[in-house]
């Protein structure tokens, strides 16, 4: 029955990934954004599946010392909107008794999003775990202030075996970035009925981005069996690990890639505008995920377009033609273009040519 239901799972994300190429702004997971036991919400472009690889160990008392290691594996894909579909599988789960192969299918939706103006991320998630044979369901809600996010989060949890209901967990957290590529995170939750028997659940991490990738990479320790709510809920035996997140963009492998058109002089359609303000008005497009967001827009002639880069990679946008080229738009920096030729400007990323857009300038 596990085998067949992590087949239906794996296909079913294929299907809904492979029909949604064309992404909006949403969340992406970000290890510099999250603590080792609170997601902080996190969903997906569409067209995008993602890989996580968990990894925590723990060992015996002396004289044996024994390493066990307890693997958790995540595969999600974004969904339109603003959902993410997917599931956790863990080959050495502690929650069930002579169940140790633990599965958690699970559905997020992204209410709110603190990046796109609203005071807060927000977001809410439904599973259901094979091995409480039960669903559990989870409100997180997070926000940003300058170099910290806080995270929260309220869980509903089916009773395991030895329980008689449905039980809350409550947790918090926060990340502190130190550079761009490196933060330092931390988080503490428990269960409201904890018996004396059972810990709170803590764990503490060293995310670091991995400098023009999309992977972060996390050095942990924690109590903490396994990634899904139910493990992440119930504190244990300390534990020493490490996650490895893997962004896959479906575009690069089906999207239409143009090639460059050869170099040509820059006419005046567009230029670079040294002050935004005197240009008139001013559309944004962000670059997120792979992707240009909104992919297609438009504008009044004389119209100015600012390109905000929020990938951990280089990106330019270049005319198809050859007219314009912003040239490298480095990770966390911003480019402003003007259009004043009336017609469409088809455009790419020389890096990444299966990332296109096209501004539209209007007749005057």
């Amino acid at each position: 029955m596990v085998h067949r239901w992590g087949r239906l799972a794996v296909g079913a994300l294929a299907v809904f990934a492979g029909a949604a190429m064309r992404p909006t702004p949403l969340h992406s997971q970000d290890l510099l954004d999250r603590t080792p036991n609170l997601s902080g919400g996190w969903v997906s472009h569409p067209g995008m599946v993602h890989f996580n690889f968990l990894h925590r160990f723990t060992s015996s008392d002396a004289p044996e010392r024994k390493v066990t290691s307890a693997p958790t594996f995540l595969l999600a894909a974004g969904l339109p909107g603003r959902l993410l579909a997917g599931f956790h599988y863990a080959t050495n789960s502690t929650l069930a008794p002579n169940y140790p192969n633990e599965w958690e299918f699970f559905g997020r939706f992204g209410a709110l999003r603190q990046a796109d103006g609203a005071p807060l991320d927000l977001s809410a998630q439904a599973d259901y775990n094979l091995a409480s044979d039960g669903p559990d369901a989870e409100v997180s809600a997070a926000r940003r202030q300058g170099p910290v996010r806080i995270l929260a989060a309220v869980r509903v949890l089916s009773p395991l075996e030895d329980e008689d209901g449905a039980r809350v967990a409550l947790a918090g957290g926060a990340t502190l970035h130190l550079t761009r590529d490196v933060a330092i995170a931390a988080d503490v939750g428990s269960l409201t009925d904890r018996r004396a028997e059972e810990d709170p659940a803590w764990g503490v991490a060293l995310q670091l981005g991995i400098p023009h990738s999309p992977h972060t990479f996390s050095l942990q320790v924690g109590n903490t069996n396994t990634a899904t709510l139910q493990g992440a809920s119930r504190g244990g035996n300390t534990r020493y690990g490490f996650e490895f997140t893997i962004p896959i963009t479906l575009a690069r492998y089906f999207g239409v890639k143009q090639p460059p058109a050869p170099a040509a002089a820059p006419p005046a359609a567009a230029a670079q505008a040294p002050n935004p303000a005197a240009a008139g008005d001013t559309v944004d497009v962000v670059i997120e995920g792979l992707g240009f967001h909104p992919g297609k827009i438009e504008v009044a002639p004389g119209t100015a377009v600012r390109f905000t880069n929020r990938d951990r990679l280089v990106h330019t946008v270049t005319e198809n033609a050859g007219g314009i080229d912003s040239g490298e738009i480095q990770p966390g920096q911003s480019k402003v273009l003007v259009f004043t030729q009336p017609g469409a400007h088809p455009f790419h990323c020389t890096p990444h040519p299966f990332m296109t857009g096209t501004v539209e300038v209007r007749s005057p």
